[in-house]
Order: C-alpha cells, then structure tokens, then sequence
C-alpha cells in the first residue's frame, strides 16, 4: 500500500462522482491542484475541457495551455483585458452582489471559466491550499499562528469563497464540483500527520499532495510552480491600473461600480453613505444574525449611530 492511497482513492473518487460519463470543463490554473482534477477527469468524463483566465501574457495562460498540451486535453483562454476589466468586474458584482475587492479580484477567473464553458458540469481545485499547506503565510510561522492561519482560510473558504462561487455558477446555469471539499477527502486529510501537511519552506507546501499526485500515476503535476490566480492571471494587475487610470485607490475603483449599479440601500442614496470595510468573514457571520433579526447593513449601521451620538461615548459596548 501506498503512503497516500487512501488519500488518493478517495480524490479519484470525488472527481470520478462528479464527472463520470459526462462533459465537463475544468477550471484551470495550469497548476497541480486543478492539473490533478483535469487529469483524473479524463478518466472518467466523456469530454473534459480546460478554461484558463488571465491576459495575453499571464503566468497562468502560458502555464495553463503547456499542461493542457501534456496532458492531451482541449484547452481554451478566457481572455481579461484592460478593455475588458471594469465590464467584467461589473458582470461578476451583479451576478454574486460582492463588494469586498479581494474577492472579486480572486473569483473573476471563475466567473470568466463559467461564462465562457459551454459544459454544464464545472470542476474546480479550490480548497487545496487551505486542506493541504498551500498558504505561503503558514511557513516559518510559530504553531499557534499557523493553526490560526490555517482555520482562517477554511473559513473564509467555506463562508466566503464558496458562496460567491456558487452564485456564479448559478448565473450561468452551471453545477460547481469540490473534489477537495468531498466528505470522504477531508476525512482522509483529517487522518494525515499534521506535521506532513505542515509546510517547513515556500518549496515544502502541498508535500502530501504532490506524494498523492505521483502515486496516482501524475508525476508530472508533482512540481509545478503557481502563482496566486489573481496574480497569475493578472487580474490584480488590470484593476490596478484601471484604478490608477481614474485617480483612486483600488478599493474605492471596486466600491465606484458597485455604487454604480445602485445596490446600496436607498435610503444612503438619498442621504449620505458610509464605506465600511470589514473582514468578509466577519460580514458574513453579521450577516446571518442580521437577517434572523430582519435589519439591513443600514439599519444596523443607522442604529449604531444613533446610539454613539446619543451616548456620546463607546460604553455601550462593554
């Protein structure tokens, strides 16, 4: 018995439920996360297809279409532009009503793979990083902030991540699959030393995964060098000069469209608005109490207000 096999059987296994007999497309970085899912997929699939999102130039397209071409598997670029970016970014906002810029920077290359996918059955390899050591924040780290890092990004995945993927998929009328969110494989992760997992240097990262990828026949995907989607892609880079183009910050050109398209309350239309930037984490958890309580972001905000000048001070929170 392999080192990993249970590990590996059980990846197989989530990708074979997700596309066996079917036509599916792969989101595709070029790296070994969705390099592993495209080619456990063609085992299975009827056709599978590989989307790549970047510019001309980006790390991700050269990567994407020289594995693609190793692995003898259609390959297809969903081109981002300078031209392009704000339209696209506006598409993304009205398709998921995000507003935070680092996750619109990070799921438009989603959103570009499920717009242009003519295949109804979209397969992913998010949650690599956060399940197998991917963070470059979690070398060198002590124990205590490596633990922390690590159950901050399965959290900002699971709440932020996920929702916002599920509601591109959605627009496009697409089914998103998790090969390495599957119950058995996170179980099977569970089961891992965690000090296997552990990353000791920028080169150690996804050690188990990359053993699980050899094992299952792809020494290929083993060693492939990734950038960070929104960098491989350029995104990041796009925004930015788009950004410095209109004169404002990053942050502020994304709030710009998302005000554009009036999805602030009414209320802040006609009087004044508050920017308020907050982990999307913390969002999402404030969120949930909100509407058990049927109040908007406004009217929570209002409401805190209203308390602050009446009281003059912040001792209502202790």
């Amino acid at each position: 018995m392999s080192r990993y096999e249970a590990l590996g059987n059980a990846i197989e296994s989530a990708v074979r439920k997700a596309c066996e007999g079917k036509e599916v497309g792969v989101a595709f970085s070029g790296g070994m996360d969705s390099g592993l899912v495209a080619a456990l997929a063609k085992k299975y699939a009827r056709s599978v297809t590989c989307y790549t999102c970047g510019t001309d130039d980006s790390f991700d397209v050269q990567a994407g279409r020289e594995l693609a071409e190793k692995l003898e598997l259609p390959w297809v670029h969903c081109r981002i532009s300078e031209e392009s970016i704000e339209d696209d970014i506006r598409e993304l906002i009205m398709a998921t009503k995000v507003s935070d810029p680092f996750t619109i920077s990070y799921e438009l290359q989603l959103f570009t793979v499920c717009r242009t996918a003519g295949e109804p059955i979209i397969l992913t390899g998010q949650g690599s990083d956060e399940y197998f050591g991917g963070c470059a924040r979690t070398v060198d780290e002590d124990e205590a902030e490596y633990r922390a890092v690590m159950e901050w990004g399965v959290e900002r995945l699971m709440k932020v991540s996920v929702p916002c993927e599920l509601a591109i998929a959605s627009n496009f009328r697409k089914r998103l699959f998790y090969p390495y969110l599957d119950g058995e494989v996170v179980r099977q992760v569970g089961l891992v030393d965690p000090d296997e997992i552990r990353p000791r240097s920028l080169e150690d990262r996804k050690m188990v995964l990359k053993t699980v990828a050899e094992e299952l026949g792809f020494p290929i995907l083993a060693h492939r060098t990734k950038k960070a989607s929104q960098y491989g892609s350029n995104t990041t880079e796009l925004i930015r000069d788009a950004a410095r183009a209109k004169g404002v910050r990053y942050n502020r050109f994304i709030a710009g469209i998302y005000e554009s398209l009036g999805l602030r309350d009414a209320n802040l239309l006609r009087d004044a608005a508050v920017d308020v930037r907050m982990d999307p984490i913390l969002l999402y958890d404030a969120e949930q109490v909100l509407g058990k309580l049927g109040m908007t972001h406004s009217e929570a905000v209002a409401e805190f207000y209203r308390k602050l000048a009446k009281e003059g001070n912040l001792d209502f929170l202790k």
